[in-house]
């Protein structure tokens, strides 16, 4: 039974992992595997710990990797960790796969995507907004920074589907692909279904 257990847990860090990598591939702006992550382990991850531990490691792991290697021009000095913001909603996103992905179905994975996304939205766009010399420190600088990231906000906007957009068709693909190929491996191999 153990050693089933340890099979089903390499399989989902696994494929965590790979998802955290596909970070490095050229992709829209914002249309990243984050929110599908933290949903993913939260809903097949039997310990709770693990539902955090391993996508948070598979995210610091890429970070690095992105931060010190891909867009290192923009540091100074080696990047242990940052984007602190995106850990929060991370954190937020797991708790909410926890209390939406109790059932696991189409319709349940479709609400906490689009949930993650609306999350990640709304906390990485206040820590945009938050101390910006970019919009004043009041409430209309901080619609006007929720308004920004808004699809389709301005023709000059860059990018021009806007970060929540991007946001959402990224957690809807990259859940699909999650789930879906997680759901299959299990068909193929019942070995890897929790009593």
């Amino acid at each position: 039974m153990s050693k089933k257990i340890n099979v089903r847990i390499g399989i989902l860090a696994l494929m965590v992992f790979a998802a955290a990598l596909s970070r490095l591939l050229p992709h829209p702006y914002n249309f990243t595997p984050i929110g599908a992550m933290s949903l993913f382990g939260a809903a097949y991850f039997s310990k709770r710990w693990l539902a955090f531990a391993v996508p948070f490691l598979a995210m610091w792991v890429s970070d690095l990797i992105l931060d010190n290697v891909v867009y290192s021009q923009y540091y100074d000095g080696f990047q242990w960790f940052g984007h602190t913001w995106v850990y929060i909603s991370f954190a937020l996103i797991v708790v909410l796969g926890f209390m939406l992905l109790r059932k696991l179905n189409i319709t349940n994975v479709i609400l906490a995507s689009l949930s993650a996304s609306a999350i990640f939205f709304l906390v990485t766009n206040f820590a945009v907004w938050l101390g910006s010399p970019a919009y004043p420190q009041n409430f209309i600088g901080l619609m006007s920074c929720y308004a920004a990231g808004l699809p389709f906000y301005s023709m000059d906007a860059s990018p021009p589907l806007g970060f929540l957009l991007n946001g959402v068709l990224g957690d809807l693909f990259y859940c699909g692909v999650l789930f879906g190929v997680f759901e299959w491996v299990k068909m193929r191999f019942p070995a890897l279904k929790i009593a």
